[in-house]
């Protein structure tokens, strides 16, 4: 059997509910989301948290005012606990890519990934730039497109479509799961451009 990690992006208290589009398009997706995370975990693979953590020299990080968000060791960096379970891995990120400056590599190889699949918020950003930087390092990625979330639907449909016409294979959640249990691994995409 491949060895399969699931990859979530930004599940953090101060991300999801810095507006109501958010908290709907998280609350909208976190059934199937919970089933998704665990099937994976009850077939035996990984889940990897991806935990964005705001540095105060960073001119870049998005302030709400005043207030700088996710910061180390605050109550709204926490993962939210329905998407959390005790086998889970914790990763802190700084950027928007989970594998930039992180040791996101590095843990994977040690676990013998091939394959992961890129789920989270938001879909345009750190979903698509930790997608394209798993293509970039070799990996099977795929996007269960039930399991990914922006505050506005046409950003959401707009980087599917992009991950799909480039580095990713984008079903939705029970098709991985049938995927995986009918074939034991989920098939590297075959790459071609126009």
């Amino acid at each position: 059997m491949a060895k399969v990690a699931v990859l979530t992006n930004d599940l953090q208290y101060d991300l999801v509910q810095k507006n109501p589009e958010r908290v709907a398009a998280v609350a909208a997706a976190t059934t199937n989301f919970v089933e998704f995370l665990n099937g994976i975990r009850s077939r035996g693979h990984y889940v990897f948290h991806l935990q964005l953590i705001n540095q105060a020299d960073d001119l870049n990080a998005e302030r709400y005012g005043d207030f700088l968000p996710v910061q180390e060791g605050s109550p709204g960096a926490e993962i939210m606990k329905e998407f959390l379970a005790p086998e889970d891995i914790v990763l802190v990120k700084y950027k928007d890519s989970g594998f930039y400056e992180t040791e996101l590599h590095d843990r994977l190889q040690e676990l013998g990934i091939d394959t992961v699949l890129i789920t989270g918020m938001q879909t345009q950003i750190c979903v698509q730039t930790t997608a394209a930087d798993a293509f970039f390092r070799g990996y099977n990625v795929w996007v269960p497109s039930d399991c990914v979330v922006s505050a506005r639907p046409e950003d959401r449909e707009r980087a599917l479509e992009w991950l799909a016409g480039y580095c990713a294979t984008v079903v939705d959640s029970k098709e991985v799961l049938r995927i995986l249990d009918a074939e034991g691994a989920l098939p590297r995409k075959d790459i071609k451009t126009p």
